[in-house]
């Protein structure tokens, strides 16, 4: 066998020095894993090769490395230190690279091939000897190098992004955010096929290989093949600052959008349904105009159409994202107050209204955690009126407890009626469970007897409403009672009343069970005792209500608007009702951060008018309401004036003539002598 064959076979090349190994953990060469048979029985009596003779060229060490390693960064990290060690002593050792490959092939001549498997075996045990010794033992303290860079790493990530790395096996939902939000949770077929099952759900429906579009992945809905095709439609989003951990964004529009919008306004005010559906077959992904022809097609009852709508407008909000805006994070920000951020706002909430009709509560749930984590200090859509509903619906009820018990602090939400209502209401149903233990049962139930009194002492004016809505009539004790009869109703703010007949007209299904309705009666016999023996919280809640809930915010009355439920809609204050209300924007912010302006409109002659001058003036062939009249037609909109008043002073003498003709024809006689004698009267 030649020199060159076995150069080959041992995998060095003339010219190369065999590279120290440093910390990586190699793999075997092809050769090796051939004769790993043979190695077996022959590496307990191998020999040790001279250190000079190692089998392994640079390209082969770095493929055996990336194979090896599992981990990224530690990868990253070996080789960053594989290069600053092995460098320095590749340079000392290349003038006695030539002469030490020379030696070692003219000896390899004279041995057998037996003595070349022994070799390699011999290889092999020291290259497992050195790997363990420089784990062991390496220059200049670098054997916890990697991992200390690791960690390093991963907390610049943290410090830069703000973004906490966030592991579902790392704690228990306890320890978890109250705003934590899951990826999938947010698919309502996650729900569905939990009640169902998947085969219900899907049924036998087979991806389609051919014509098959490819959509980007989403998150929040899938994008469906009736659905025009996608293009920017000019919206995007960019990161304004980062803060404690906490990234503040907005959406852009371009100028284009920005023209498309104008369009969009001009069309609202035609008050033409016609308009908003012309500009989207123009721009199929236009945000407003997907809201506002949603609520058109849900007011005539077309209901897939409206939600198929409110997806589209989804879809093309999460083709916008940032890299960094996270959905389950809850440390990314929108301000309500930029008309750009409103529009994802309300399609996340109407996409939640259906889901909730759709019999999805806990995917309702997850969104209004996520429109809650936008913006949880101001809170634009008031989420906190309708977190408890969908969370009892869901049967989440240690996860409302938890909101209730972290927020109580700062947020006093036992002010509100809905959370004062529903934790007792949490209380009970924990205390109905069958696998709890009976002494824990019993502490749930004194709880929610303490808290349901509680809050009927404090917010009277819910029990007669919910019984009337539940269809229960109250015992006449109860009715006839000063504390809870008609005067507690009229007497409490108008504030407190728009809350109370909010919470009663959504959450009164939640009440009819028979078990529930009986602890009800219960607590009210008991806060009946208390109020005759003149409890003095019954005072102080009373002192409360007067001094609190003296008007509702702003954005309390926008979610009413949103909510639609007639008992509290009939309570709004008139500065809200008499103003009109778009579905794209209802009740904007009064300090609203506008980032472009819209072009104003000229209306000339057309504001002083009456509607008998303007009714005149509309049958003018020339006649403009939206631009008003041409200045180069003032002379003949005179002369047409004039002949118009002429034509209207002929009309009227004609109408004068005509009713001082009128003869009314006289009845006839007795003494007719051309009456009939057969005639009858």
């Amino acid at each position: 066998m030649s020199t060159r064959a076995l150069r080959r076979l041992k995998g060095k090349q003339r010219g190369q020095e065999a590279l120290d190994l440093g910390e990586l953990t190699l793999g075997d060469n092809p050769e090796e894993q051939a004769a790993a048979g043979e190695e077996e029985q022959l590496e307990t009596a191998s020999v040790s090769p001279p250190s000079n003779i190692k089998p392994n060229s640079r390209k082969a060490k770095k493929n055996k490395a990336q194979k090896n390693f599992s981990n990224i960064y530690e990868l990253i990290c070996d080789a960053d230190n594989e290069a600053e060690k092995i460098s320095p002593d590749e340079e000392a050792e290349k003038p006695n690279g030539n002469c030490g490959t020379e030696k070692n092939d003219n000896r390899d001549v004279e041995k057998p091939e037996e003595a070349n498997t022994k070799s390699l075996s011999g290889d092999r045990v020291k290259k497992k000897k050195k790997k363990k010794k420089t784990k062991v033992t390496s220059e200049g303290g670098q054997e916890a190098a990697p991992d200390d860079d690791i960690d390093v790493l991963l907390q610049n990530l943290e410090q830069s992004n703000g973004l906490s790395l966030q592991n579902e096996d790392c704690g228990g939902p306890d320890r978890r955010s109250v705003l934590h939000v899951e990826h999938r949770n947010l698919n309502p077929e996650t729900e569905l096929k939990r009640y169902f099952g998947a085969r219900a759900v899907q049924g036998d429906q087979r991806p389609r290989q051919r014509n098959r579009q490819f959509h980007r992945s989403t998150w929040m809905t899938s994008p469906k093949d009736s659905w025009p095709r996608f293009s920017r439609p000019g919206v995007s989003m960019t990161l304004l600052q980062s803060k404690d951990g906490i990234q503040y964004f907005a959406f852009e529009h371009s100028r284009d959008y920005q023209q498309v919008q104008f369009k969009f306004l001009d069309a609202v005010e035609s008050m033409d349904p016609n308009n908003i559906v012309a500009l989207l077959q123009l721009n199929p992904y236009h945000i407003d105009s997907l809201l506002q022809l949603s609520d058109v097609c849900r007011i005539q009852e077309d209901q897939e159409m409206a939600r198929d709508l409110i997806e589209r407008a989804l879809y093309s909000f999460e083709c916008a994202f940032h890299p960094l805006f996270s959905l389950t994070s809850g440390t990314s920000r929108l301000d309500y107050m930029r008309p750009e951020n409103r529009a994802f706002y309300l399609a996340l909430y109407k996409h939640m209204m259906f889901l909730e009709k759709r019999g999805c509560p806990r995917t309702a749930l997850e969104y209004c955690k996520l429109i809650l984590s936008l913006d949880p200090d101001s809170d634009p859509l008031c989420m906190l009126l309708l977190i408890d509903f969908l969370t009892l619906r869901s049967r989440e009820y240690h996860s409302l407890l938890q909101l209730y018990q972290d927020w109580e602090v700062h947020r006093n939400l036992s002010q509100l009626p809905n959370f004062a209502f529903s934790t007792a209401l949490c209380h009970f149903h924990l205390s109905q469970q069958e696998d709890l233990d009976p002494e824990e049962g019993d502490k749930q139930r004194h709880k929610a007897d303490v808290m349901l009194q509680n809050a009927l002492i404090m917010f009277p004016g819910v029990l007669m409403p919910l019984l009337d809505l539940c269809t229960v009539q109250p015992d006449t004790t109860v009715s006839s009672h000063a504390f809870f009869g008609p005067k507690s109703q009229i007497g409490q703010p108008a504030a407190l009343a728009e809350l109370t007949s909010l919470y009663v007209g959504r959450t009164c299904s939640l009440w009819r069970e028979a078990a529930v309705m009986l602890w009800l009666e219960e607590s009210v016999k008991e806060v009946l005792r208390r109020v005759d023996a003149k409890d003095p919280l019954v005072e102080d809640c009373q002192n409360k209500r007067k001094q609190r809930y003296q008007s509702a915010p702003r954005n309390i009355h926008r979610h009413v608007l949103l909510s639609e439920i007639k008992e509290a809609t009939s309570s709004l204050p008139l500065e809200v009702t008499s103003q009109p209300v778009m579905g794209f924007d209802p009740l904007p912010p009064l300090d609203s951060v506008m980032s472009y302006t819209r072009p104003e409109r000229q209306h000339v002659g057309a504001s002083n008018e009456s509607t008998l001058s303007l009714f005149f003036r509309s049958l003018l062939p020339n006649f403009n309401l939206q631009g008003g009249l041409r200045q180069e037609d003032d002379m003949e909109v005179a002369r047409a004036g004039q002949e118009l008043n002429q034509e209207v002073d002929r009309l009227m003498v004609a109408m004068r003539e005509m009713l001082a003709n009128i003869r009314f024809q006289e009845p006839p006689r007795d003494d007719n002598p051309y009456r009939d004698e057969d005639e009858w009267d």
